[in-house]
């Protein structure tokens, strides 16, 4: 059946109003994964230079928009003399997600005709708005908290489910363009696929952990840590949680048996989820619609590790620590895409009274 919106039209005959504010929805949201990406390792790139604390203050930079002079960023913040390059890189930051924000706010105003059809993903729309929003409060929160280990890393999860909503929302749009009159049935995931999804979480959060209290290198060596299987490590003060708020988390307040215990977290919850995505490919390999995505999975699960044991033998280089990042960007959006294609693929569909 050709697409009632975008296909089949006459010849010679235009596209209708909803034809073209679709292809123009798929396109931004499209455009938004691509941009989220680059906004996650451009602050991976703010906090690996040290210039999260670049500007003392937020939405501004030292009182002004831009990056000022010496002398006025003195008066501002005697405190917090300028180092320009570090501001500016953090004023760079924060262009690029406002930016964001508005491909957000023009993906709502785009859907907002189309929000009464069946299947339309509107309530995608408004969770890409609602994290945007938070997102935003986490990025002031991350420099009137002085760089707190938490906020940092709920920043980055902040970021990845941003992420994974632009995605989700423009595999449900492609959907719903190509089957306007169809809303699917999907699949429901199983527990190992619930599995998955929680430990690729809990993952990312260990990796903002690693990174926010400067961990990378409490290990050396691989696979043992610092020459043993098993090193001294102070488990409850490298995961104290409600540690109070300053005064400035800036290369990281931790003793070194406390981030030894958050890398080796780190390095555990890498083989958890490596398992599991081995056992999601051997479950569902006879399924040969799902080979491509799982065997991609497998692929960029296995380049991931690769990266980061690479980070650890080599001191962790910026060049390799943003790989690593991009390598967590991939990570999710192969797992995005292998549950779509396990919970539409075969899926009964149900058709809509026109």
């Amino acid at each position: 059946m050709s697409d009632s919106l975008t296909q089949g039209l006459p010849k010679g005959r235009t596209a209708s109003p909803d034809a073209v504010r679709l292809r123009w929805l798929k396109v931004l949201s499209l455009a938004g994964v691509a941009f989220t990406a680059v906004v996650v390792l451009v602050g991976a790139w703010t906090r690996l230079v040290d210039a999260g604390l670049g500007c003392p203050d937020w939405p501004g930079c030292y009182g002004a928009l831009v990056v000022p002079d010496a002398e006025r960023a003195l008066l501002h913040s005697p405190h917090a003399p300028l180092e320009s390059f570090k501001a500016w890189v953090e004023m760079v930051h924060r262009y690029i997600a406002s930016l964001l924000g508005l491909m957000v706010i023009a993906l709502l105003a785009l859907g907002i005709g189309l929000r009464r059809r069946p299947g339309y993903p509107w309530r995608v729309n408004l969770a890409l708005l609602v994290a945007i929003l938070v997102q935003g409060a986490f990025g002031a929160f991350t420099v009137t908290l002085q760089l707190w280990p938490q906020v940092v890393t709920l920043h980055l999860l902040g970021g990845l489910t941003v992420l994974t909503l632009f995605l989700w929302l423009h595999l449900r749009l492609r959907r719903f363009a190509r089957r306007p009159d169809v809303v699917p049935v999907p699949r429901r995931l199983t527990p190992l696929w619930g599995a998955a999804i929680a430990l690729l979480v809990l993952q990312l959060a260990l990796g903002g952990w690693v990174s926010s209290n400067y961990a990378g290198i409490a290990c050396q060596g691989f696979p043992t840590c610092n020459g043993q299987w098993w090193p001294s490590m102070d488990w409850s003060e490298g995961f104290h949680l409600t540690q109070t708020v300053g005064p400035n988390y800036l290369h990281g307040q931790l003793h070194a048996e406390a981030r030894v215990a958050i890398h080796h977290g780190h390095r555990l919850g890498a083989m958890l989820l490596g398992g599991v995505i081995v056992l999601l490919a051997v479950r569902h390999w006879r399924m040969v619609a799902m080979r491509p995505w799982l065997g991609g999975l497998l692929a960029v699960y296995g380049g991931q590790l690769g990266l980061g044991v690479a980070n650890v033998l080599l001191w962790l280089p910026l060049w390799l620590a943003l790989l690593h990042t991009a390598g967590a960007v991939a990570l999710v959006i192969g797992l995005v895409l292998a549950v779509w294609r396990w919970r539409f693929s075969e899926a009964h569909h149900v058709m809509n009274e026109q």
